[in-house]
C-alpha cells in the first residue's frame, strides 16, 4: 500500500498570490502592461518632494503681480505714445493749417492779410522757429484756447489778477471767459520766452511785436479794467517798434485810442485818433485834441477800413460826451467821405474780398447814421429826420447781414418784390468766408455787428414811431423786426414789444363794436 502511494503520479505545487482588493488589482494590471526596461546601472529613484499650499499661493501671487506690472507698463507706454501722437498731431495741424497764410491774390489786393492775426510766423504763417519747442507750443496752445475753447464757459478772477498802471486793486470779482484766461496765460509765457531770446538775435524782427499785439488783443477782449491797463503798455511797445507811417501803425494807433476811451482817458484817446487820421489820409493834424477830417480818400483798402472805424469811435465819443455839434460835423463829414469811396454796383458781381470790404464800409456808414439820428433827436430836430437816418441804417445793416449769410435781399416767397427778407438771426456765415483763414474772423464779426445794428436801428425807430399819433401799429412792426434780428439776445427789446402789443390790443378792442 505504501508502495502504491509512492508510485502515484506527482503534480507541481502552485503557489497563488495573496488576495488583493479589486481596485488595486486593476491598477496593478494597467501598470503591468507598460514595458519595463532593466538596466544594471539604473539609478535608484529619488523621493518626490511635495510643495505645501502656502508655497504654491506665494508663487502664484508673485507671478500675478509680475504679469500685472508688465502689462500695466505696456499699457501706460502705449497710452503715452498715443496721447503724445495726438497732442503733436493737433499742434502740427494748427501750425500748418489753421495758422497758414492765405495766398489768394484777391485777398492780398484788398489787404485782408494786413489785418490777419499774426502769431509770430509773419507772412509765411505759423510760429517763429526761433521760439523753440516750449515757446512755439505756448503760442499754439493760446490759439487753441482762444478759438476752440477749454470746455468751460466762464471762470471768476479777481480784478487785481493783472497788476498794471493805475490798477485799483479793489479785489472785485469779475466773470471772465475761461478760454480767454487760458489763452492770455499761454501768451504771457510765450512773451517771456521771446524776451529771453531777443538778445540771441535769432528771432524775427517782427516776432516780439506780433506776440505783444496778440497778448494785448486777448487782454482787451477780457474787458476788465486791470486787463485793459495791462494791454495798454503792450500796444505802446508795439507802437514804439513800428515806423511812424503805414497801415500797421495806423491800426495800432486806433487800438490805443479805443483803449484809452474805454479807460476814461479821453484826451489821450483823441490824440491817438488824430494820429490815425493823419496816417490814413497822409495829412498833419494841427491840434491833436481836436482831430480834423479832410476829404482825402486813402488809396489803401486797409487804410480805408481803419479810417472808417476811427470815424465811428470819434463819433461815439462826441455823441456821449455832450459835444453834439462836433459829433454832427464828424458824422455828416464821415458819411460823405464813405459814400465817395467807389463800391461795386452789385455785391454778387464782386470778388469775396472786395465784397467784404464794401460790406465793411457799408456797415460803418450805418453806425454813423444811427449816431446822427440820435444826435439830431438830442438837438431837437424833427423826428422825421431821425427816422430817415434810422431807416437807412436798418436797411444797410440788413443788406450786410443777408449778404454775409448768402440770403436774398427780398422775401423768398415773393422774389422781385419790394418785400424785405425776414430777419435771419440764426443764419450761418457763407462758406467762402468761413473756409478762409484770413477773412473768417472779420466776416464773422461783421455779421454779428450787422445783426446788432439792424436790431438797434429798428428798436429806436419803434420808439420814435410810438410817439407819433396812431403810430402804435408801425411801432409794433419795428419792434417785431428788432426782435427778429436780435434773436436770443432780445431781452432788452422785449419790454418795448410787449408794451406796444398790449396797447394795440386794447385799442383794437375799443374800436370793435
Amino acid at each position: 500500500m505504501l508502495r502504491a502511494f509512492i508510485n502515484l503520479p506527482t503534480r507541481p505545487l502552485r503557489i497563488y498570490p495573496p488576495l488583493v482588493p479589486k481596485h488595486r488589482r486593476l491598477k496593478s494590471q494597467s501598470s503591468s502592461n507598460q514595458p519595463t526596461s532593466w538596466r544594471k546601472d539604473a539609478a535608484v529613484e529619488q523621493p518626490v518632494l511635495t510643495e505645501d499650499p502656502f508655497t504654491q499661493s506665494t508663487l502664484f501671487t508673485l507671478d500675478f503681480f509680475k504679469r500685472l506690472t508688465k502689462f500695466s507698463f505696456i499699457g501706460v507706454l502705449a497710452l503715452g505714445i498715443t496721447g503724445w501722437t495726438v497732442f503733436e498731431g493737433l499742434h502740427m495741424w494748427v501750425e500748418n493749417v489753421e495758422l497758414a497764410c492765405d495766398q489768394d491774390s484777391e485777398v492780398r489786393r484788398w489787404e485782408w492779410d494786413h489785418e490777419a492775426e499774426k502769431w509770430s510766423g509773419g507772412e509765411k504763417g505759423g510760429t517763429d522757429t526761433a521760439l523753440g519747442f516750449k515757446g512755439r507750443h505756448a503760442v499754439r496752445s493760446a490759439w487753441i484756447a482762444e478759438n476752440w475753447g477749454t470746455g468751460s464757459g466762464a471762470i471768476i478772477s479777481r480784478s487785481n489778477t493783472f497788476p498794471g498802471r493805475g490798477s485799483q486793486g479793489t479785489g472785485i470779482l469779475h466773470v471772465i471767459e475761461a478760454r480767454l484766461e487760458v489763452a492770455q496765460t499761454f501768451m504771457a509765457l510765450a512773451v517771456s520766452i521771446a524776451e529771453s531770446k531777443v538778445l540771441s538775435g535769432k528771432l524775427r524782427p517782427q516776432t516780439m511785436g506780433e506776440l505783444l499785439a496778440r497778448h494785448a488783443s486777448i487782454l482787451e477782449r477780457m474787458g476788465t479794467r486791470d486787463a485793459l491797463l495791462q494791454a495798454r503798455p503792450w500796444y505802446e511797445r508795439v507802437w514804439a517798434g513800428l515806423p511812424a507811417k503805414g497801415t500797421d501803425a495806423a491800426r495800432i494807433a486806433l487800438k490805443l485810442g479805443d483803449l484809452d476811451y474805454r479807460l476814461g482817458d479821453f484826451e489821450d484817446a483823441l490824440a491817438w485818433w488824430a494820429r490815425t487820421i493823419s496816417l490814413t489820409q497822409g495829412t498833419q493834424q494841427a491840434n491833436l485834441s481836436a482831430p480834423e477830417l479832410t476829404h482825402t480818400i486813402p488809396s489803401s483798402p486797409c487804410a480805408q477800413r481803419t479810417l472808417a472805424s476811427t470815424l465811428v469811435s470819434l463819433s461815439a465819443y462826441y455823441s456821449t460826451s455832450g459835444h453834439l455839434k462836433q459829433a454832427k460835423h464828424v458824422q455828416e463829414s464821415g458819411l460823405d467821405l464813405l459814400r465817395s469811396i467807389p463800391s461795386p454796383s452789385r455785391i454778387s458781381a464782386a470778388s469775396p474780398p472786395q465784397a467784404l470790404h464794401s460790406l465793411f464800409l457799408l456797415h460803418r456808414s450805418s453806425l454813423l447814421s444811427i449816431h446822427l439820428a440820435e444826435v439830431l433827436y438830442a438837438l431837437r430836430a424833427v423826428p422825421e429826420q431821425s427816422i430817415q437816418w434810422l431807416t437807412r441804417a436798418a436797411e444797410s445793416s440788413e443788406r450786410v447781414a443777408l449778404a454775409l449769410a448768402g440770403l436774398p435781399f427780398t422775401h423768398p416767397d415773393a422774389p422781385g418784390s419790394a418785400i424785405p427778407h425776414p430777419p435771419a438771426s440764426e443764419a450761418s456765415l457763407v462758406s467762402v468766408y468761413s473756409k478762409s483763414n484770413v477773412m473768417r474772423k472779420p466776416a464773422k464779426s461783421l455779421l454779428r455787428d450787422a445783426r446788432r445794428t439792424a436790431a438797434e436801428a429798428w428798436n429806436l425807430m419803434g420808439i420814435l414811431k410810438e410817439g407819433e399819433k396812431d403810430g402804435a401799429e408801425h411801432a409794433l412792426e419795428c419792434y417785431e423786426r428788432a426782435l427778429g434780428w436780435a434773436g436770443v439776445a432780445a431781452d432788452r427789446f422785449w419790454n418795448n414789444y410787449v408794451r406796444v402789443r398790449e396797447a394795440t390790443r386794447k385799442q383794437t378792442e375799443k374800436t370793435e363794436p
